[in-house]
């Protein structure tokens, strides 16, 4: 008995599905960008709070004062850490701790799941 297609005629192959893992490596490459994204935007805030503050910004303008309430939710676990007559490096310190803290921890989550 001769199984051979007739000729003309294509042969059936079911459609091939991705590969699960490669599925897995770009779910995982999504999370850690995320994740390294929120970090830096947590410090961007923060930076961006410590700039406007060196460079005395007006504290009555919206965007000022969304900068400063975000600084200061993001710092909140930090703040007072350091407690210095100069007002400036104050700030600098007590702003600038946790925006190297978020860099390095969203960076670092990251780096993490990248390589898992």
């Amino acid at each position: 008995m001769n199984t051979d297609p007739v000729s003309g005629y294509q042969t059936y192959e079911p459609p091939t599905r991705p590969d699960r893992t490669a599925r897995n490596r770009t779910a995982a490459r999504r999370t850690a960008l995320t994740i390294s994204t929120i970090g830096d935007i947590a410090a961007g805030l923060l930076g961006l709070w410590i700039l406007l503050y060196l460079l005395d910004a007006n504290q009555g303008n919206t965007f000022v004062e969304f900068v400063h309430g975000s600084a200061d939710w993001l710092s909140g676990w930090a703040q007072d850490i350091f407690t210095m007559d100069t007002e400036g490096l104050r700030v600098v310190l007590n702003y600038g701790l946790p925006a190297v803290v978020y860099l390095a921890l969203g960076h670092g989550i990251a780096a993490r799941i990248n390589r898992a």
